[in-house]
Formats: C-alpha cells, structure tokens, sequence
C-alpha cells in the first residue's frame, strides 16, 4: 500500500518527530511503500490567497454560476496595473465565462498541485501533528484549505452549491486515513467534550466527507506531563501503527 504520510511540527527533534521515525518504520516493515510531506522542513506555504481561487474555476460549473462568481471581474482585479488590465478586458470581450474559467483554471499554483500529485497516488492518509487549540497546527490546516479543492477532494451538487450542507460529492477514493496526534492536556479532559468537538471539525468534515473510507485517530496524551516509560509506550505504540496500517482495510492493491 502506498501511504502518504503528512507530518507538521516545527521541531524536528520533538516527540511528534519521534513518532514520525517510529511509524515510518513500522510501515516500511510491514511492507508498505511511504512517502512523508515534512511541511515545515519543505516550507509549505500555509495562506489561502486569491490566486489560490485559481483552483475553483472549475469549468464544470454552470454557466450562470460562473458569471454570479463575477470571474471575469476578478480576473480584471489580478491583471495588475491600467495596461493589463485593459489587455484582460479586450481578450475577455469575446469570450464565455467558461472559456474564461478555462484560462483561470491553467493558473493554479504548482505548490498545490505537487501537494495534489502526492495524494493522488497514494492509497491511505496518515497525519501526524500536536493538537493546537483543538485542531491542526496552521501550515497543516492550511496544507488542507489550499490541497482539498473543488473538483479534487469533493464537488457540489445544484443543491450544495445553493448551501445545502447534503449537496458535497466526496471524491477522494483513498482506503484510510489515520490521524496521529500529540496533546498537551490530559485524555480525561478531552473525554469531556473536547474529543468530540475536535474530532467533528477533523475526522468528519476533513477526511471523512470528501470521501475517505476508513478514517482512525490515535492520541498520545499529555506528552509533556507523562513518565518516560509512557512515552516509551507510546513510540511502539506508533511503530505497531505502522505494522498494522493495512488491517481493516480490505484486500490490498
């Protein structure tokens, strides 16, 4: 199985880093193929920018939905100075909104559709990263936002595109996704509503809905409070992750 494992912590000597290593070699020794998005180490870049709504001029859109996007007008906005922007009308003024999206769509930034590339050709997920305020670090919600966009992760039916929350068409076709985190509070205080609150947000609207099969979430409590021997549990409890990813998950590839 080929596993991409997506790994967010700013200190590559932290815990987080030791669970990294201890995982990655479980997996490689149950036979899996892995590959690891270090986000900090690659500097991914986090921020959502217009040129990142690039990615949902998605051409399969209506024609009216389109125009009500007012991207003709947005692209006038990006050309730049007077000049360019002149040029952009004249190249428009012949042009349908789709064709218009056909051009914008080209434009999409590279970071993103290496991101993209790597999901693409992996059969599972797994996330490792600390609990920030019950969810991800911000280079990985941001890895999120800009990798899991229309017409990749998930499209919209005309109902879901009018808000209905039921109108999300999940396109991502991975087997599992295992989400591995390490927490600075205890597991007693996020058994009182915590967990669940996070686990709303992360598990079902991030991987569950755009269409992940089987989606885990593993904790590692209280990192910097607990002994060393629990600590120590912890690292094989990461590696007996990687050796038993594939179960549950059917026949494989």
């Amino acid at each position: 199985m080929k596993v991409l494992t997506v790994y967010a912590h700013h200190d590559p000597r932290s815990f987080c880093g030791a669970v990294r290593d201890r995982f990655l070699a479980g997996l490689r020794e149950a036979g899996h193929e892995a590959e690891l998005a270090d986000l900090y180490a690659e500097r991914f870049d986090p921020t959502f920018r217009s040129s990142d709504m690039a990615f949902f001029a998605d051409e399969s859109l209506p024609e009216e939905e389109l125009e009500a996007g007012h991207i003709r007008e947005k692209v006038i906005e990006g050309a730049g100075g007077p000049v360019r922007r002149m040029v952009a009308r004249r190249w428009m003024r012949h042009k349908t909104s789709r064709e218009v999206a056909r051009m914008v769509f080209g434009t999409r930034s590279k970071d993103v559709l290496r991101e993209q590339e790597r999901v693409q050709r992996a059969d599972a997920l797994a996330i490792i990263a600390p609990v920030f305020w019950l969810g991800f670090p911000a280079i990985l919600k941001g890895w999120v936002e800009r990798v899991f966009t229309y017409g990749f992760a998930y499209k919209l039916t005309a109902e879901g595109r009018r808000g209905d929350v039921s109108g999300r068409i999940p396109l991502l076709r991975h087997q599992k996704a295992l989400l591995m985190s390490t927490t600075f509070f205890t597991q007693a205080d996020y058994e009182h509503g915590l967990k669940d609150a996070m686990e709303m947000v992360v598990d079902s609207w991030g991987f569950r809905y755009p269409g992940i099969r089987k989606v885990e979430h593993e904790y590692f409590w209280a990192v910097p409070c607990v002994d060393a021997e629990t600590r120590r549990r912890y690292l094989a409890r990461s590696e007996e992750l990687g050796r038993s990813f594939a179960d549950g998950c059917g026949k494989q590839p």
